[in-house]
């Protein structure tokens, strides 16, 4: 094996490099987002994918901008990925001059937060930031609204799939996310959204960030000639420019995307009543019918 299109989760990835790089494998992840990934200067390791400081910086950004005087909550789920989004957008937020009014983390796995829940109503939060994945965070929600809290719920990428709503349920309308532009709409993306969907499957979240990645490798390993993961990767340290489904993409030395932003999302109910993400347009999520 010579090329890796993975991990998923920011943890793993975080453990998995050892392994890759001792073998000489390059390493693409597409949503692996922990800063520390890129910032041990590994020659290996790349994404397609933003950083959680970037992230919480768009997340903590507009929580200053709309929700000035108001109280804020922030959950995590313990994990490398959930408590590092939280904690960047803590530092954004304590930095622009919010301090929030509750910092608490759960396990991964737990089903009942009725604790958590009565935590958040004390607090008086107005807003609670959730760093983690949809199962966890879709829970939340749901015992967060049976027992009457209507504070917004926000959380990150993780957080990017349908699924959310059906753990959720109808309250999660109205949930605020970050992530980046949806890939789906992009001209790039045309012919293998197409592609998927003739196939009877809906691309979303990192499905494309994914197929990005195939692309990178067989350009790279073209320009260098070379099957070679240190000669690849050598190419997409350089500079280059790969065309993908997610538009032009590019590296700096350390494996970061050098054109990456994060946007609003909301998730809202359309037109045929499916509860679903929808982009905020310039990040206006009162913009949003």
């Amino acid at each position: 094996m010579k090329f890796v299109i993975g991990n998923f989760i920011s943890g793993v990835t975080l453990r998995a490099w050892e392994v890759f790089q001792e073998n000489g494998m390059l390493e693409i992840t597409p949503s692996a987002t922990n800063p520390k990934i890129t910032e041990r200067g590994m020659w290996n390791i790349f994404r397609t994918c933003g950083r959680d400081d970037q992230q919480g910086a768009v997340a903590a950004a507009y929580i200053l901008k709309n929700m000035k005087g108001k109280k804020i909550a922030i959950v995590h789920d313990k994990t490398t990925y959930g408590k590092g989004l939280a904690d960047e957008t803590q530092k954004a937020l304590n930095k622009g001059g919010m301090k929030e009014v509750l910092y608490e983390g759960i396990n991964v796995g737990e089903k009942d937060y009725s604790a958590l829940v009565s935590k958040i109503k004390s607090s008086g939060a107005d807003l609670v930031y959730w760093g983690g994945l949809r199962t966890e965070g879709g829970l939340n929600i749901r015992q967060m609204r049976d027992q009457g809290v209507k504070a917004v719920a926000m959380g990150g990428d993780g957080i990017t799939t349908d699924e959310l709503a059906s753990i959720a349920g109808p309250g999660v309308e109205g949930t605020l996310m970050t992530y980046g532009p949806d890939a789906r709409g992009n001209p790039a993306a045309k012919d293998a959204v197409a592609k998927f969907r003739a196939a009877k499957f809906e691309p979303e979240a990192y499905t494309l960030y994914s197929y990005a990645i195939l692309q990178i490798i067989k350009q790279a390993a073209e320009s260098a000639k070379s099957l070679d993961p240190k000669k690849v990767a050598e190419k997409m340290h350089s500079g280059m420019k790969f065309k993908t489904v997610l538009g032009d993409i590019s590296y700096d030395k350390k494996g970061d995307r050098t054109n990456l932003d994060y946007v609003m999302y909301i998730w809202k109910k359309g037109a045929d009543n499916k509860i679903t993400y929808v982009e905020c347009p310039g990040n206006d999520c009162t913009k949003v019918k």
